[in-house]
């Protein structure tokens, strides 16, 4: 019984010496210095087409150096510059971010900074108050570390990808009309002609769609003499482009629904809400 006693104590210590061992190699967070973004100027800035190339706004910002029990962090780090408009503070659903790996600054060309801020969709020619700030996270998006954020008044130009047609219209297997005969016969389908709402942005505020299926978006009904498809490869297509160019392949369609479609020329993308 003695014996069986002694096995036994040996069995548990083993047991605690390699619970310990494990635990003195369990590597863990231990430290992180949030990031901290400069520019070369936070005056109020006007942005004109006619220098388009010239050299615009200059971010830095410092590594935050993620540090753990076995010492600094080697894995990539990624970075966001953020920019929103102030008062949404970075939850506006049109909030643009400029991902960058291990780098520590990043610079616009006053074309480049232009187009940017067109993601969020304001009214050119009058000033937006934005704010920027940097987010950083390890390469598998975990411990995001924020930056101070700086603010800095802007006035863009109305700048389009590409040039705004008079009229368009969708046409395809995915919706209610099928694909236009294209012998300029047919005439113009009022439920499936966009809205013009403003001048680079067309609409149509509900329009049932069938799921999976082909579309394109015409500038003249009933004639394939132009067209705007999606910019990847056919092979490619999926329910996640937004993008779209002059003749372009066929989009393919989200799930069956009545949705609002949304044609910016001025950032040359396409969205679709569910409604």
């Amino acid at each position: 019984m003695k014996y069986i006693n002694q096995l036994a104590s040996f069995f548990l210590l083993g047991i605690i010496l390699l619970s310990c061992d494990k635990d003195e190699n369990r590597v863990t967070f231990t430290k992180v210095t949030a990031p901290v973004l400069t520019t070369s100027s936070t005056t109020d800035l006007v942005l004109q087409k006619a220098q388009e190339n010239f050299a615009s706004l200059q971010f830095q910002w410092t590594n935050p150096n993620f540090e753990f029990s076995n010492g600094v962090n080697t894995q990539d780090v990624s970075y966001s510059l953020q920019i929103d408009t102030t008062g949404s503070n970075f939850t506006n659903p049109k909030l643009v971010g400029k991902p960058f790996t291990n780098a520590t600054s990043t610079s616009f060309i006053v074309k480049d900074l232009n187009s940017a801020l067109a993601g969020l969709e304001l009214k050119d020619g009058v000033p937006h108050n934005f704010e920027f700030r940097v987010k950083a996270t390890l390469s598998n998006g975990s411990l995001p570390q924020y930056s101070n954020v700086l603010k800095i008044k802007i006035t863009t130009y109305l700048d389009v990808i590409f040039p705004v047609p008079s009229k368009l219209f969708i046409t395809g297997a995915a919706t209610p009309l099928s694909w236009q005969a294209g012998n300029g016969l047919e005439p113009e389908p009022a439920g499936q002609k966009f809205t013009l709402v403003n001048a680079y942005t067309f609409q149509i505020n509900s329009l049932a769609l069938n799921g999976s299926s082909g579309y394109l978006l015409i500038p003249v009904y009933s004639s394939w003499g132009a067209k705007y498809g999606f910019t990847g490869d056919k092979e490619k297509n999926n329910v996640n482009e937004d993008t779209f160019k002059p003749d372009g392949n066929d989009f393919l369609s989200p799930a069956s629904g009545n949705y609002k479609i949304t044609v910016n020329f001025k950032t040359g993308k396409i969205s679709l809400i569910k409604l």
